[in-house]
């Protein structure tokens, strides 16, 4: 068993995660920067082929009053308006610190580009390349993490539990993924930035390790969770043909651009018949888009493959190559020519606004405890306004990171006992066997789960599809997951990595389908085809917690600010 100490562990090293461990540092903290993968290769930043939303002003005027308007619009009434405000005020900050750091944000004579994304009121994304932003975004903040001497990188750290003594969060227990030994982190404050939930879902966009051990982790330390039930799914996830070694979201870029079409079976345009205007530049919210899609395929107006079409056959062969030249290439290689053929696109489960309920410093009601990028949740409300993912990892793990370095030094460092870590290590013991060949039942149990999640807690939902997944995802917990045989003497033990996964994602799928059964109504995310309308009544949050090893619902009221829509100003260059 290995001990290690620090004033600030950070769980999870994508973009909140590094810019936690790096805001940390800076305010004079030792830290610890860990994931369960490689530092900066994991999570759902690396991934990003976006854009990034920020009233920086420099395409046309903005403020950010404008966009914390645009990001309440699109939550639908549930936004937590304080973090909102947070979110689009610092995103700004946080902008121009990446631009000092050599991120590369796209520029024509001196300004940055921006352009605009679906919710937004005028051009206000900026981007590095409309394919690589993300890339571009965790190779800066790799190489400030790298020339800072109180950031100690912990790669191949899977972290199992916070340990929490006297009510306050101590460190967290975890085992090397490599050698199996177990290690002991003690810590003045832990921050949780290991991303979402939505590998949960069959068709999903995400990295393999955003399995909801975040939220898992937080409820298990005592924390709070909000508005679990609200899974964006971004609605031009590619679907054929087979595509190999590209981004199914690869396509919202493409549109931002150049405009394409969304064709039904019959190759007619149809988002107007759902209360939006589109006219091929994708202007229609996520939620409304994702709606129509799903409801001409379900009227039989689907493409082959179960979704639409997507075409730029009418677009000029040069302006592709001038816009997308390097893509069209690759394009080519998997047999696809977009001046010839359309592609077909449908929903795919993308980001969860729910998460870990934090104050305005970032901290849990676990003193201690923080969190920071899409672990947390509430500032998005319902629905997440495209472009706010990234910044949302750039502010919130500013923030945790440097408010964590505060609470870090005004406390005493305390050890964790030996037995805590044998307790924590205990639940799966009766299933080690020496010797054993893993049955692969904890990944055959997580690919079913994904099956129930999609199909019966998926784009649209009714009481009878949850309480069906309900029950199924308690007897997993309940039965299945204690029947799992686990080798005990393999160094890298996989097998066990993959039970305390399966353990993590099932507390979270039964946390959003308790969440959906309780909200009886329709509201941006979370659609129930059993009750279409939004209700006044519910216009407010939903908790999450646990009692023991039961889960406990709760209703909260949706924190509120008074904000005026200040002047737009243009960025003086």
């Amino acid at each position: 068993m290995m001990r290690v100490s620090t004033d600030v562990f950070v769980v999870g090293a994508g973009g909140a995660g590094m810019y936690a461990a790096i805001s940390a540092a800076r305010a004079g903290a030792d830290v610890i920067l860990s994931d369960k993968s490689l530092i900066s290769r994991g999570g759902a930043t690396i991934m990003a082929q976006m854009t990034v939303a920020s009233a920086v002003g420099h395409e046309e005027p903005d403020h950010w009053t404008h966009h914390l308007a645009d990001t309440i619009e699109a939550g639908h009434g549930l936004c937590n308006e304080e973090l909102s405000a947070i979110l689009c005020e610092e995103s700004v900050d946080r902008i121009l610190e990446m631009d000092e750091w050599k991120v590369g944000w796209a520029r024509v004579d001196g300004r940055m580009t921006q352009v605009h994304a679906p919710g937004h009121g005028l051009k206000r994304c900026v981007y590095v390349d409309y394919l690589n932003t993300g890339p571009a975004v965790a190779r800066a903040l790799r190489g400030e993490v790298a020339q800072r001497d109180g950031i100690r990188r912990a790669s191949g750290l899977a972290v199992l539990e916070i340990v929490v003594q006297d009510g306050e969060a101590i460190g967290a227990v975890a085992v090397d993924v490599e050698s199996g030994e177990t290690v002991l982190v003690e810590a003045g404050a832990v921050v949780l930035a290991a991303g979402g939930l939505t590998k949960l879902y069959k068709r999903n966009s995400a990295s393999i390790n955003m399995g909801g051990e975040s939220y898992a982790m937080a409820l298990r330390a005592g924390a709070e969770l909000i508005d679990m039930e609200f899974v964006q799914f971004f609605p031009i996830g590619h679907l054929a043909p087979r595509m190999v070694g590209m981004d199914p979201i690869m396509w919202d870029p493409f549109r931002y651009k150049v405009g394409g079409k969304l064709l039904n079976g019959e190759f007619e345009e149809f988002i107007h018949n759902y209360g939006a205007t589109d006219g091929g530049t994708y202007t229609a919210r996520r939620d409304l888009a994702s709606y129509a899609i799903y409801k001409e395929v379900e009227e039989g107006r689907g493409s082959p493959h179960g979704g639409v079409w997507l075409s730029f056959e009418h677009i000029a062969e040069d302006v592709m190559k001038e816009k997308f030249g390097p893509m069209i290439k690759r394009l080519a290689k998997n047999g696809i020519d977009l001046q010839k053929q359309a592609v077909e696109v449908s929903p795919i489960a993308h980001y969860h606004m729910g998460g870990i309920r934090v104050n305005t410093e970032m901290e849990t009601r676990v003193p201690g405890l923080f969190a920071a990028g899409e672990a947390v949740g509430g500032a998005n409300g319902a629905t997440r306004l495209s472009g706010n993912a990234i910044p949302e990892a750039f502010v919130f793990g500013e923030r945790a990171g440097k408010f964590g370095a505060a609470y870090a030094k005004n406390r005493k460092r305390v050890s964790i006992d030996d037995q805590t870590a044998s307790s924590v290590l205990s639940e799966p013991k009766a299933q080690l066997k020496k010797g054993a060949e893993p049955d692969g039942s904890a990944t055959a149990l997580m690919a079913e789960l994904q099956e129930l999640m999609w199909d019966k807690v998926g784009l649209f939902r009714t009481s009878e599809k949850l309480e069906q997944a309900l029950e199924r995802i308690r007897e997993m917990q309940n039965d299945d997951l204690r029947n799992i045989t686990i080798p005990d003497d393999e160094p890298f033990n996989q097998a066990l990595l993959d039970w305390y996964e399966l353990r993590a994602g099932l507390l979270c799928a039964e946390s959003v389908t308790l969440a959906a059964i309780n909200r009886k109504e329709s509201r941006g995310a979370h659609q129930r085809e059993d009750i279409t309308d939004a209700s006044p009544d519910l216009e407010i949050n939903q908790t999450v917690e646990l009692d023991g090893s039961d889960i406990i619902t709760g209703w909260a009221e949706v924190p509120r600010i008074s904000f005026a829509l200040e002047e737009k100003q243009a960025a003086e260059i």
